[in-house]
């Protein structure tokens, strides 16, 4: 694998308190890609490198929600504590936070669904995007499909991301659709070992 460059940006999804354990969305296992993504994180700022964090930052109400009929607990209210990024993620001034799911009628797994990312991807001259972050079954599946259909290369992180799994292998089966997408998987590890070799 080619070390990323100024054409590869990092886009850490959804490391939020609600989705970690202790959460109201907790995943189980959701801090074991905290040293792995922090690790991610310093190598990009390190060499200037893009990065972009997304947020849910939900409404009151929003239509996730069990009592609007969801399949969710209420989860990332815009403005709460459950909705910051987890106090522990190395992030930067620089880093571009994108915003989903904000409308109380419509739910955005995708972190390119209704949000401005795909532009600033495309602004910035971003080729292929390293994905990690939660959940991998959820919205790190639905981010890889839309970076797909917009034509960028993607890089699924598999040691810094984590599935729900709602039901037993639910996680492998998002990772087995991502590859049939075209995304390919690597690990913050390779990553991290590509950016250190000599060039």
């Amino acid at each position: 694998m080619l070390a990323p460059g100024p054409a590869d940006a990092l886009l850490v999804v959804d490391v939020q308190n609600d989705f970690l354990p202790g959460g109201a969305l907790g995943i189980t296992g959701g801090d074991a890609i905290l040293a792995p993504i922090n690790a991610l994180l310093a190598a990009w700022h390190e060499r200037n490198l893009p990065v972009f964090l997304s947020r849910d930052w939900h409404p009151d109400g929003h239509c996730s929600f069990a009592a609007q009929g969801g399949p969710w607990p209420v989860h990332c209210v815009a403005g709460t504590h459950g909705a910051e990024f987890v106090p522990g993620l190395a992030t930067a001034p620089g880093d571009v936070v994108i915003s989903k799911a904000t409308r109380p009628d419509r739910d955005a797994y995708s972190a390119l669904d209704g949000t401005p990312l795909a532009e600033a991807l495309r602004v910035r001259g971003i080729k292929r995007l390293f994905i990690a972050g939660l959940a991998t079954d959820y919205c790190v599946r639905a981010t890889g499909r839309d970076a797909r259909a917009a034509a960028l290369d993607v890089v699924i992180l598999s040691d810094a991301v984590c599935a729900v799994n709602v039901r037993p292998g639910d996680g492998e089966r998002a990772m087995a659709e991502l590859v049939a997408e075209g995304c390919k998987v690597s690990t913050a590890a390779a990553t991290l070992r590509a950016m250190e070799a000599p060039a």
